[in-house]
């Protein structure tokens, strides 16, 4: 038994050492930008509702004042903050005239923090809910740079201006590809507010947080803030043509393109014998389409034969689709032969656009490439990326297979024996 176990033990660390090498393959090679500085603009809703008071017993507005006191405090130096209000200035009932208040409470720049609390403090909860109009005008706020650049928007309810849906504002900033990420955070926990501000943030890639409690409403703008902050690799615009022939050589690195529904896009990468391709594709539904599709990723020869692929399918659930694959290239019996094999990539989709949606641009796609050293024989490489590790795997179950039928024999020898005695 004892034995039986140890062999087990070792099965299972072998299978763990080669998973390993499998879960966790080498970074992608892409350049971080950090010469931009990551730009974030505040963008609260200062409408009348505001001045419900059920937030641990003070208003919403008191806790969204607290809340950006603290978030000031700790910004991170380098972040360039500005604030934008809705709702704040217009006291009227005209609706044409409410959804026009919007206003830079404070510009986007170098935190003055003094400066900033003490524009914040003025606020007192006013008028209407012009979240669409705010959220065009934060992103011209954000214009310009390569840095990252975030909105984070507070609001307690639902936009007040139809027809302008702000969920519609959301997805032609993301159709602009100018990277411009929208967070939400509601503070009321009602199934429309809920739903509307989690369109515009998954419109952008974004996130939604409902928050009931001033300490999760401060713990999360600073959370969002700081993320702005962290090193981000900037993605390289390229264009896939309609074949391998005419498709852009791509090198190591993160890349962003449009593709129409239903089309294919082509690109080539150049692998050296002993290295590995490593590569992934992620294509976004960035506006309303149809339940049931797919995304496509294949290796192919410059002639045409398939060499391996990925793919991937979704119902509706999920806004994107991503799927890869890896491809060792053997290395030659000839140390003098160096040349490259060039590897063409095709990217497929099966989006289909909803009733009168509108299917220009395409669909936004992010193509990684990865051109690693393989492993220390490419042609070793199996399906699975164990290599000969099958064969020691196989020795090992085969040893305790037998193991355990010699265990077993003796085992009823010993009991023949006692009974017999």
């Amino acid at each position: 038994m004892i034995r039986t176990q140890r062999l087990a033990a070792g099965v299972c660390a072998l299978l763990a050492a080669l998973g390993a090498g499998i879960a966790f393959p080498g970074g992608a090679v892409a350049d971080e930008t950090d010469q931009a500085a990551p730009k974030v603009e505040l963008v609260l809703d200062v409408s009348g509702s505001m001045r419900t008071a059920d937030i641990d017993g003070g208003t919403r507005m008191a806790a969204a004042k607290q809340a950006f006191n603290e978030v000031l405090d700790a910004t991170p130096e380098g972040v360039q903050l500005g604030i934008r209000t809705l709702g704040a200035n217009y006291h009227g009932n005209d609706r044409k005239t409410g959804c026009k208040d919007t206003a830079q409470l404070y510009p986007v720049s170098t935190l003055d923090r003094t400066e900033a609390k003490t524009a914040v403090a003025t606020l007192q909860p006013t008028g209407w809910t012009p979240i669409g109009p705010a959220l065009l005008k934060a992103a011209d706020d954000l214009d310009g740079g390569d840095g990252t650049r975030r909105i984070v928007l507070i609001s307690d309810g639902e936009d007040t201006c139809p027809p302008l849906d702000p969920c519609e504002v959301a997805r032609e900033i993301a159709a602009k590809g100018v990277g411009l990420t929208i967070d939400t955070l509601g503070l009321v926990p009602d199934a429309k507010t809920r739903d509307q501000l989690s369109c515009i943030a998954d419109a952008t890639g974004g996130t939604y947080t409902s928050v009931q409690h001033k300490e999760e409403l401060s713990d999360r703008v600073g959370q969002l803030v700081d993320r702005a902050a962290d090193p981000v690799v900037t993605p390289v615009a390229t264009e896939g043509t309609g074949q391998c022939s005419s498709a852009p050589t791509l090198k190591s690195g993160l890349y962003t393109d449009r593709e129409e529904f239903g089309q294919e896009r082509w690109y080539k990468v150049e692998v050296d014998p002993g290295q590995e391709l490593r590569t992934s594709v992620s294509v976004a539904a960035d506006r309303a389409v149809n339940a049931n599709y797919g995304v496509l990723l294949r290796a192919v020869t410059v002639h045409g034969r398939e060499i391996v692929r990925g793919e991937a399918s979704g119902t509706g659930r999920t806004d994107v689709v991503s799927t890869g694959l890896r491809y060792p290239k053997a290395e030659s019996d000839d140390d003098e032969d160096t040349t490259p094999e060039t590897v063409c990539l095709q990217v497929t989709n099966s989006f289909s656009a909803a009733s009168g949606v509108k299917t220009s641009p395409g669909l936004p796609v992010e193509l990684t490439v990865d051109v690693v050293d393989g492993p220390s024989k490419a042609s070793d490489v199996a399906a699975f990326g164990l290599g000969r590790g099958w064969w020691l795997l196989g020795a090992l179950v085969l040893t305790g297979f037998l193991a355990g039928l010699v265990w077993g024999w003796v085992s009823r020898w010993r009991v023949a024996v006692w009974r017999t005695n």
